[in-house]
């Protein structure tokens, strides 16, 4: 379908353009919108989609030829919008003149613009195509990294908050953040990818996963001095571990292969509700291999997308948290790598590879730390356990053959936790 839209385009005009696009969350069902602010080139509406309303930012302006098209694509406007960001007060550093742009193929839940500026630096504008009310974290957590002086994450150079219509709230508006703008990295390889390559090829990753234990401990340790921590009291280890049992719950109903693991997996939650529990801060809330970059040099790594769990609200992700969270995240991911050349063609057997990348990413994360991880053995494993879940659930709505990786993580952990 073509990127344009009819000039002055009504709510329905603009419905199977929404349809149509990679950031629309109602997939299979039919947008009904109504537009509910404009201003500056910015669109904002409701789609009452069956699954509940959703609102877009749906920027658009016109062509040559009279049409409107997806402003994103608008040189002008983005240059529009990176001087809005430049005047926000949350800006950390300016981004000045952008001489051309050119938004990044294959993202989905956003947009993001690469822009070329006078100065010869490259910004990288996340325009947030699915808004809610209150901060984004990954605006303010990397805000917070960035304004520390923390090379872990891209540079920041600023973020735009808005204000739109709200009838549900109960001064009638909400707010939350249009934009948010940072280094772009050009030509940087993923962890991910990283780690495949080296473990299809039988090198070892150990020394790479010992440093990003320690970069990831490096991260921790800024967030906690840079934002607000509070002690795991009752009330927050029970919620947690509430939620861990929710999803299972609904994993076994979805997925009847955890069905059997279910009173193991149960028996693991309840040792860690009764664990000592670390205080509470901010903290990635979604890490995986894809979400660190390499960088040359001293640099090493750099971690990217703090926007926390995606099936998680808004306002839970942005809650102080358990740091042990994000390291389960990394241990599933390594797994993973081993799992993924399994399903290749000619397989190869990585289990060995990734059984020393996970103790070689602890030994780095506890010397970043001066923690001992062992004290706190029975609620990493209970994070694990829920991330595995997790990807159960989503691995038999997405790639069942793929499953077994999940489910394998979930029968060794229980099995090791119960011994």
């Amino acid at each position: 379908m073509s990127d344009e839209v009819p000039a002055h385009a009504t709510d329905r005009d603009l419905q199977a353009w929404i349809a149509d696009q990679r950031w629309y969350t109602a997939k299979g069902t039919s947008p009904r919108l109504r537009t509910i602010a404009e201003h500056d080139g910015t669109r904002l509406v409701i789609d009452d989609a069956p699954t509940g309303p959703v609102l877009y930012q749906a920027p658009v302006t016109p062509t040559d030829g009279g049409a409107l098209r997806d402003a994103t694509t608008d040189p002008e406007w983005v240059r529009a919008l990176t001087a809005r960001i430049d005047a926000d007060p949350e800006s950390l550093r300016p981004i000045g003149a952008v001489s051309s742009s050119r938004v990044l193929t294959g993202e989905q839940s956003n947009t993001s613009v690469i822009c070329d500026t006078d100065s010869g630096e490259q910004v990288i504008v996340k325009v947030f195509r699915v808004l809610h009310h209150g901060d984004n974290p990954d605006v303010t957590t990397q805000l917070a990294l960035s304004a520390a002086g923390s090379a872990r994450v891209p540079r920041v150079y600023g973020a735009l908050r808005s204000t739109w219509p709200d009838t549900g709230r109960p001064d009638g508006s909400a707010t939350g953040h249009l934009a948010f703008a940072q280094e772009f990295l050009p030509g940087l390889e993923d962890a991910w990818r990283v780690a495949l390559r080296d473990a299809r090829d039988g090198t070892s990753f150990a020394e790479e996963a010992d440093r990003l234990g320690a970069a990831l401990a490096e991260v921790h340790g800024t967030l906690a001095a840079a934002l607000p921590t509070e002690p795991a009291d009752e009330s927050r280890r029970a919620a947690a571990i509430a939620t861990m049992h929710a999803r299972l719950d609904a994993a076994a109903r979805e997925a009847p292969a955890v069905a059997e693991h279910v009173d193991a997996v149960r028996a693991v939650y309840a040792r860690a509700e009764q664990a000592a529990w670390p205080d509470l801060q901010r903290i990635h809330g979604d890490l995986h291999l894809g979400q660190v970059l390499a960088a040359p040099g001293p640099r090493g790594w750099v971690f990217l997308d703090f926007e926390g769990e995606p099936l998680r609200p808004l306002e839970e992700r942005s809650l102080p948290d358990v740091t042990l969270r994000d390291v389960a995240g990394m241990l599933r991911s390594f797994d993973y790598v081993a799992g993924a050349l399994a399903q290749d063609a000619a397989p190869v057997d990585a289990g060995d590879w990734a059984h020393t990348a996970r103790a070689a990413f602890l030994d780095g994360y506890q010397r970043g730390t001066g923690s001992d991880l062992r004290a706190h053995r029975e609620l990493l494993d209970a994070f694990e356990v829920d991330k595995a879940v997790y990807e159960v659930v989503y691995e038999t709505r997405n790639r069942p053959g793929w499953v077994g990786i999940p489910l394998a993580a979930v029968t060794r952990l229980a099995a090791r936790s119960a011994g």
